[in-house]
């Protein structure tokens, strides 16, 4: 029995000795799998559970005015963070970080709390932390407390030049104006680096991938001081005539540089936007909203007449005493009626029977051809987002009415920009310029280390023979002079204009109400203008002239000052008396209008669509089967912006190879092993 026994020990320990080498071999067949076949896969499966590729900011581009005053800038931050699941004490946390960084101490416990709770080990207690307080949390010498450097934007003069300007959001990119068009300018090329961190996610060790390319400087032919002046007039104006908004724009007529756009209501650019209202507060109205313009208008029906017909500023026309009929539509006078007037008259008094006998002498055709002319119906060109291009109707859309209304300002759409830019064809004898609002690298004594500027890509072109611009000129002096802009007189210096007071419809009760879009364009001096401004009141109950008249004097004069232009008067302007209310009216009196605002709005974005973002940008090349490195190399080489998703290697992109990119537009690249 022990015998057998001892055998049956033995065979169990063979067993035994057998099954300990098969382990021992499979595990070293295992290790030797791990360590030589597939070491390579699992060393990037590692990797990519320590390594993040983290973005690194590019500092952003600063802006200036034309002599180089500093209108917007970055100023160097940093964001406080801390890893919840690693604070010795989160009480004690919360009462140091909160006394330093000047924040709700209670309220950073429980976010402290909550994120613990949740086992999540990033948090980030504050943003925007100033280089001094991050200082003295470092002088702390705690671990536990982690710092992020980047950059916040900074608006020095506030309000100034608020919607020139724009903003930027939460993510530090241009929201509106300047900031939006010129995205890829400001906001550089942000770096890359390889972050190394524990397995409890702290970071350890890090490495540059790609270092951050800093923004483009932008240089605005705006003038600061002349912008002050043009914030502050509306400003004003708005107030004094209970308007529901305002804009106005002032202008060198010769080279088509803008000096100042104001708008207002405003807002201060250094605010974040946190809702849908806030970022339509950052509409540039001068650019985006049009409107009928009313009275304005008839200078450039008036200049058609002078290039197509023998129509002449003495010219006498008979206006009807009050009323005309055109087409089965019929137009009066604001206030009264006339009798015979010549062409300069029915100017300076604002006769809507007169300027559409003018307009009816004209033709159609030749009224439409000019009007086209002059700019309207389409783009400036502006390097403003979101502009619109107004309308004025194609020709086989007018009815047997429309000549009327259109002489009148009716039935057409225009921005403040667009009459601005029609103003500064009678200005400079003629020709249409292209509104600007960058300028190059050198200005003055100032250079700037890396300017954006968008070329002008069109000449000047000659709309208007010269001896017509004189004319013009000399008839719209005698507006300020005799006529309903009668007050609005310059100091030193001679200045012609036009006032314009159109009805504004209710849709409610479907007609045109006594609240009106007033506004007042003009030039000085007459003989050689140097600036021109155009001022337009929304929603007033005021005229024109009452209205928008005192910030078109206040601006132009500031203007004229500023540029340093030499007096052509010897006297001072008269002090004028209050000017009565039938002199300075200008208001389009008609039966009921032929296309309300709202159809016309409505038929101009079905007829031309809504504004579309062009590809400007470079095809894009294929980065499918690339490693970050060369992902980001080819991408800096084409000009583009890449966003990356993962680690590993490239399999997707949006957009496809090929594809164009429009402005401010990133290539998102998907990563994976």
């Amino acid at each position: 029995m022990e015998v057998y026994a001892d055998l049956a020990a033995r065979h169990r320990v063979r067993w035994l000795a057998r099954f300990a080498l098969l382990w021992a071999v499979g595990i070293g067949a295992r290790l030797v799998f791990l360590q030589a076949v597939s070491y390579e896969e699992f060393r990037d499966l590692a990797r990519q559970q320590q390594t993040k590729l983290r973005q690194l900011a590019a500092p952003r581009g600063s802006i200036y005015d034309r002599a180089g005053r500093l209108l917007a800038l970055s100023v160097p931050v940093e964001t406080v963070i801390v890893n919840p699941l690693q604070l010795p004490d989160r009480q004690l946390a919360a009462q140091l970080l909160a006394k330093i960084l000047e924040i709700d101490e209670v309220r950073l416990f429980e976010r402290l709390e909550s994120y613990a709770t949740a086992r999540k080990g990033y948090m980030v207690v504050d943003k925007g932390v100033s280089v001094e307080k991050a200082e003295r949390l470092r002088q702390l010498g705690v671990e536990w407390i982690g710092f992020e450097s980047g950059g916040v934007r900074r608006y020095p003069d506030g309000l100034l030049a608020a919607h020139v300007l724009g903003g930027v959001d939460h993510e530090a990119k241009g929201n509106a104006g300047i900031e939006r068009q010129f995205e890829d300018d400001l906001g550089g090329y942000p770096g890359y680096e390889w972050v190394i961190s524990d397995v409890q996610r702290r970071s350890f060790d890090s490495s540059l991938q790609k270092a951050p390319q800093a923004g483009r400087d932008v240089v605005l032919t705006i003038d600061r001081r002349i912008q002050y002046a043009a914030d502050e007039a509306i400003r004003e104006a708005v107030a004094n005539s209970m308007a529901d908004s305002g804009t106005a724009v002032a202008m060198d007529p010769h080279t088509g540089e803008i000096l100042a756009l104001a708008n207002y209501p405003t807002y201060d650019p250094n605010d974040v936007p946190k809702s849908t209202a806030d970022y339509t507060a950052r509409k540039n109205l001068a650019a985006t909203d049009p409107f009928e313009p009313g009275s304005i208008f008839k200078v450039f029906g008036l200049a058609a007449a002078l290039e197509t017909t023998d129509v002449r500023p003495e010219t006498v026309f008979h206006c009807g005493n009050g009323t005309i009929n055109v087409g089965g539509h019929v137009i009066g006078e604001a206030h009264g009626g006339f009798g015979y007037l010549t062409v300069e008259e029915i100017i300076a008094k604002s006769s809507n029977v007169g300027a559409v006998k003018i307009a009816l002498k004209t033709g159609e055709k030749n009224l439409h051809d000019y009007l086209l002319r002059f700019g309207f119906n389409q783009t400036t060109g502006i390097e403003m987002p979101s502009e619109s291009q107004g309308l004025i109707f194609r020709l086989k859309r007018w009815q047997p009415g429309s000549i009327g209304s259109v002489a009148i300002g009716h039935e057409v759409l225009t921005t403040s920009l667009q009459l601005a830019r029609g103003l500064a064809a009678i200005a400079n004898n003629g020709f249409l310029v292209r509104p600007r609002i960058t300028r190059p690298r050198t200005v003055g004594e100032a250079t700037f280390r890396n300017v954006a500027f968008q070329q002008e890509d069109d000449a000047p072109k000659r709309i208007l023979r010269p001896e017509t611009t004189m004319t013009l000129r000399k008839v719209m002096e005698t507006v300020v002079l005799t006529g309903t802009g009668k007050g609005i007189r310059l100091d030193g210096y001679s200045c012609g204009g036009k006032t314009g007071t159109a009805k504004l419809f209710d849709k409610t009760i479907g007609k045109y109400v006594s609240r009106y879009n007033a506004s007042f364009m003009g030039f000085a001096p007459v003989n050689n203008p140097a600036v021109i401004v155009v001022v337009t009141l929304n929603g007033t109950r005021q005229y024109g002239a009452t209205a928008a008249g005192p910030a078109f004097k206040q601006i132009t004069q500031t203007a004229l000052r500023v540029m340093n232009v030499p007096q052509d008067l010897t006297e001072p302007a008269p002090a004028v008396e209050a000017v009565p209310e039938r002199t300075v009216a200008d208001v389009a009196v008609t039966s009921a209008p032929l296309k309300t605002p709202e159809l016309m709005q409505q038929e101009m974005e079905a007829e031309q669509g809504p504004p579309v973002a062009i590809a400007v940008g470079p095809k894009l090349p294929n980065f499918i089967g690339k490693t970050a490195r060369e992902v980001l190399d080819e991408a800096m080489q084409a000009g583009v912006r890449v966003d990356i998703d993962g680690s590993g290697i490239a399999r997707a992109q949006d957009p496809p190879p090929g594809a164009r990119l429009v402005s401010g537009q990133h290539v998102k690249v998907r990563f994976q092993p």
